[in-house]
């Protein structure tokens, strides 16, 4: 055997094992490790898909069509990534065989396919071979076991997230809005129970935050109604708390400011996630994208329906942009990159120049 092949031997064989070795770093990545870290695979699969979503929602006018269109992207991107990685697992086999002294090339194949799905037609010649086709077995059989107890895993999250997304219907609307959420406890009285709600959604977004990093494709996984979003509800519970401790006259509620952190934290983690860019540090008077006319529009509707506000509407329009500016540009970025519904405040409002951007970094 002259040098020159002997080489080649050599580095079909350390590829096809950088290949299987970052296949199973993406695997555990993806469904072992507990905290939110991106695999360059698995990222690979869902931007992929996307653009072919994409295209297809470019032609696709009317809403429902898109939702319908969307509910399908999550599930399919999880399906093909089993897929992605048995293909590069018997390509990187194959080339461990080849260096290995396998040939022809299509018997590198038939051995690769045959050991992977654990077929057995076709056996190895050689003792170094043969081990090698036992540890591609096994890498097969581990990669299909992790995707089959990860799904459970993903719809257990998934059932905790949108019970508490369908129950704020009921308080909040359809679509829902903070005003509605106000006004509604204001008329059954209920203003001063509006703590136990801030408690709840507080741990809603502490489970939100671990959930949604640890679980990435979670977050496109679309609520079985049509109108309702996890990320709307969050905008809603966040603009309802931040208003209270602003505008609304009642004796100051710690839950509310608790809950309003937990919620931005979660919303700044996920975008950490996707790589898209915040302020982590804004200042209390940085620009949101909430006018004053319209916070005008809410206070009035508020006042005209007995709500209880604080006297001084400059000091509440201030106090409120001090607490949206924590979570604005989160917000809104999870809303466009997940098509989330219309809900007033949320993703009724994308600049233009957003868009472009956020779509070009992720």
């Amino acid at each position: 055997m002259d040098i020159t092949t002997l080489v080649e031997r050599g580095v079909a064989f350390l590829l096809g094992l950088a290949l299987v070795f970052l296949t199973f770093r993406s695997v555990i990545m993806t469904f072992v490790l507990p905290r939110g870290s991106r695999s360059g695979i698995t990222a690979a699969v869902f931007i992929g898909l996307r653009f072919v979503f994409d295209g297809y929602l470019a032609l696709v006018r009317s809403y429902k069509a898109k939702d319908a269109a969307m509910a399908l992207y999550a599930p399919i991107g999880l399906l093909l990534l089993p897929v992605v990685w048995l293909l590069t697992i018997f390509v990187g086999y194959a080339l461990m065989y080849w260096g290995l002294g396998v040939r022809p090339v299509a018997e590198t194949l038939v051995i690769s396919g045959s050991s992977m799905l654990t077929l057995g037609f076709d056996a190895p010649k050689t003792l170094l071979v043969t081990f090698l086709a036992f540890s591609q077995a096994a890498v097969g059989l581990i990669v299909v076991a992790l995707f089959i107890s990860y799904l459970p895993t993903m719809y257990a999250s998934f059932s905790r997230r949108e019970r508490d997304v369908t129950m704020l219907e009921v308080r909040a609307g359809t679509p829902p809005s903070a005003q509605t959420l106000l006004w509604r406890y204001s008329r059954i009285h209920g203003l001063d129970r509006l703590g136990k709600l801030w408690e709840t959604w507080e741990g809603w977004f502490a489970d939100l935050e671990e959930t949604h990093t640890s679980l990435a494709a979670l977050s496109y996984f679309r609520s079985p109604q049509p109108d309702h979003s996890w990320i709307t509800a969050a905008g809603v519970v966040l603009d309802s708390a931040a208003l209270t401790l602003a505008a609304v006259d009642i004796p100051y509620d710690a839950q509310a400011a608790l809950t309003i952190r937990a919620g931005y934290l979660a919303l700044q983690r996920i975008c950490d996630f996707f790589a898209i860019p915040y302020n982590a540090m804004p200042k209390p008077d940085d620009p949101i994208s909430i006018s004053r006319l319209e916070f005008d529009e809410l206070y009035d509707f508020l006042a005209a329906n007995d709500v209880p506000l604080k006297p001084d509407r400059e000091q509440a329009w201030i106090d409120y942009r001090g607490w949206r500016v924590n979570y604005d540009v989160p917000l809104l970025s999870l809303a466009l990159l997940l098509m989330a519904p219309p809900a007033p405040w949320v993703s009724d409002r994308y600049p233009a120049w957003r868009r472009r951007k956020l779509f070009r970094l992720r």
